[in-house]
């Protein structure tokens, strides 16, 4: 591995701790009806978009046994969704464009709502919790509008990052001589 494909993975292992800390301390203060923003989606989401085939896949089960072993009672709920959503961010790569902000917002949106759909019916079935699916609905809603504002405000921040991902691990593989 050459210097710069560590130091990108450097700089996302270095996001993913700020965004734990911004999810762990600075958004337990500022929750809508008690519910937060979900940080990690939008990250597992950029690292899909912008990275190779694998990264987005491999940072979600990574972060997400990290985060069922620190907050679950259950290990792999939170890994399977997260690298889901890794994979889906790839497949959202190849077929629309991200050089626009309104269909970064809505890739969001829909990832949000993919994961915690997911989630939700796999803590049914492992948990055996009961289904309250309005509540789970205004919950969902919430947390939609809440990460799709974030994606707005830290739109610019994203770009740059995946970008420079992108830069590095998509080669340009054009022909520079013809036969």
């Amino acid at each position: 591995m050459n210097t710069r494909k560590l130091l990108v993975h450097v700089i996302l292992i270095l996001f993913l701790f700020v965004a734990y800390f911004l999810q762990a301390n600075f958004f337990n203060w500022f929750t809508i009806a008690g519910v937060m923003p979900n940080i990690f989606i939008i990250c597992i989401v950029l690292i899909g978009l912008f990275g190779n085939k694998f990264m987005g896949v491999t940072y979600g089960v990574i972060l997400g046994f990290i985060l069922d072993f620190l907050f679950r009672q259950k290990i792999g709920i939170t890994a399977i969704t997260l690298g889901i959503v890794g994979g889906v961010a790839k497949l959202f790569d190849r077929n629309f464009s991200k050089d626009s902000r309104i269909t970064v917002m809505l890739i969001i949106g829909a990832a949000t709502a993919m994961f915690e759909i997911i989630s939700y019916i796999a803590s049914y079935i492992v948990f055996s919790q009961s289904l309250e699916i309005l509540a789970f609905a205004k919950i969902l809603l919430i947390e939609v509008i809440y990460n799709i504002i974030l994606t707005v405000i830290l739109y610019p921040l994203i770009q740059k990052i995946g970008y420079y991902v992108e830069n590095t691990y998509k080669e340009n593989r054009i022909l520079t001589r013809y036969f």
